[in-house]
């Protein structure tokens, strides 16, 4: 960290206008600040299982299933964050950020322990497609 950033530190933690939520200052680790959830329609067919066995294969890319349907878990550190935990535009953050539900997070549970599947390799999640798709192998000649 350097002497900029402690400085902004300081006057973003003393300035405060919106009060930050307890359970957000009670992270360490800016969970929800270094990943994207990005929801996606429910895979069905082997060419849809086939396009996110792609998106699975490149770096800091996962796909999972919870309660809420299915989603592409895209780790990527927010540009705003600051050692800390401090968001560096917290009084002019993005509505998502604003709106963002806390209730459970993942300082309660990952989301990799909350999934009903999560899949981080292409091997993983082959093997669960060859599990779903008794002909997995054929979909090339389809």
């Amino acid at each position: 960290m350097n002497a900029r950033n402690k400085i902004k530190m300081r006057d973003i933690l003393k300035k405060k206008k919106e009060e930050i939520d307890k359970k957000c200052t009670n992270c360490k680790k800016s969970i929800c600040c270094n990943s994207i959830n990005q929801k996606i329609e429910a895979p069905q067919t082997k060419l849809e299982f086939d396009h996110l066995l792609w998106q699975v294969s490149h770096d800091n890319i996962n796909v999972f299933k919870d309660a809420d349907g299915w989603f592409l878990h895209i780790y990527s550190r927010c540009d705003h964050l600051l050692e800390g935990g401090v968001c560096n535009i917290y009084d002019e953050r993005p509505m998502v950020c604003r709106e963002y539900d806390n209730d459970f997070c993942e300082l309660d549970e990952s989301i990799e322990e909350a999934s009903e599947f999560f899949f981080s390799t292409y091997k993983k999640l082959d093997k669960y497609c060859r599990k779903r798709f008794k002909k997995w192998d054929k979909r090339f000649d389809e």
